[in-house]
C-alpha cells in the first residue's frame, strides 16, 4: 500500500508542476504580447490551487498510471483573450507554443537535474525516490509537449495550426472548435476500443515521444559523466 502512494506522488506531484508551469507560460506570453487577461484573473500564479482541476489534474492521472495506461491531464486553463492580443493571428500561435516550450525546457532541467543526481548521491530510499520523480517529470513534461501539439482543438497543436492555414481555411477550421472534447474522447477511447493499436496516443504521440526521450537520455548521461 505504501509502495502504491508512493508511485502515485511520485507521478502526480511531477504532472502538477508540469501542468501549472504550461498554464502560467501561456498567461505570460499573453501578458507580454498585449492580453493582460491571466493577471487580472490572479492566475500569473505557481501557486498550483489556482491552476489544479481535481479530476483533471488528480483523478485522471492517478487511474489511468495505476491501469498502466499513458498517464495524462489537464489544469484549468489560464485564460486568454485573442482580440487583446496586438496581434491576434500570430499572437495565439505564440501563446500557445509557449507551453509546450516550456514543458521541453523542464524536462531538460530535470535530466540535468538527474544527472547530477546520478553523479553524486549514493543509493538509498529517499535517492531513488527522488530519482524516480525526476524521471517521471521527464518523461510527463515530454508527453504533454506532444500531446498539447496535436492539431485538435482545443489542444495547443490547434491554435498554431490555424495560425499558419489562410484565414478561410483557419475559420473553417475553427468551426471544429466547439466539437473539440467529443473529439478528444472518440480518438482517445473509441477508436482504440473498436480498432486496437490504431489510436492517436501510439500512432502520433509514442513514436516521437520514444526518439525525444532518448535524447534526454543522453543529457542525463553526459551530465552524470556515463
Amino acid at each position: 500500500m505504501q509502495g502504491t502512494l508512493l508511485q502515485a506522488a511520485a507521478l502526480i506531484v511531477p504532472l502538477i508542476i508540469a501542468i501549472v508551469f504550461h498554464e502560467v507560460a501561456h498567461g505570460w506570453v499573453a501578458l507580454a504580447l498585449g492580453d493582460p487577461t491571466a493577471r487580472e484573473q490572479r492566475r500569473l500564479t505557481l501557486n498550483p490551487l489556482r491552476h489544479v482541476d481535481p479530476i483533471g489534474t488528480i483523478v485522471v492521472p492517478g487511474m489511468l498510471a495505476l491501469a498502466s495506461l499513458p498517464t495524462f491531464g489537464w489544469a484549468k486553463p489560464v485564460p486568454v483573450n485573442q482580440r487583446r492580443l496586438r496581434n491576434p493571428r500570430y499572437g495565439m500561435m505564440a501563446v500557445a507554443a509557449a507551453g509546450p516550450l516550456t514543458n521541453f525546457v523542464l524536462a531538460a532541467i530535470g535530466a540535468v537535474a538527474l544527472g547530477l543526481l546520478a553523479r553524486s548521491a549514493g543509493a538509498g530510499d529517499g535517492t531513488s525516490f527522488l530519482a524516480l520523480n525526476l524521471q517521471n517529470f521527464i518523461f510527463i513534461n515530454i508527453f504533454l509537449a506532444l500531446f498539447n501539439l496535436l492539431p485538435i482543438p482545443p489542444f495547443d497543436g490547434s491554435h498554431i495550426v490555424e495560425g499558419l492555414l489562410p484565414r478561410r481555411a483557419a475559420r473553417t477550421y475553427a468551426r471544429l472548435r466547439p466539437w473539440g472534447f467529443p473529439l478528444i474522447f472518440g480518438l482517445l477511447v473509441v477508436v482504440p476500443y473498436i480498432w486496437p493499436g490504431s489510436g492517436l496516443v501510439q500512432r502520433l504521440v509514442l513514436p516521437p515521444f520514444g526518439w525525444i526521450a532518448e535524447h534526454y537520455d543522453t543529457l542525463i548521461r553526459m551530465v552524470a559523466g556515463a
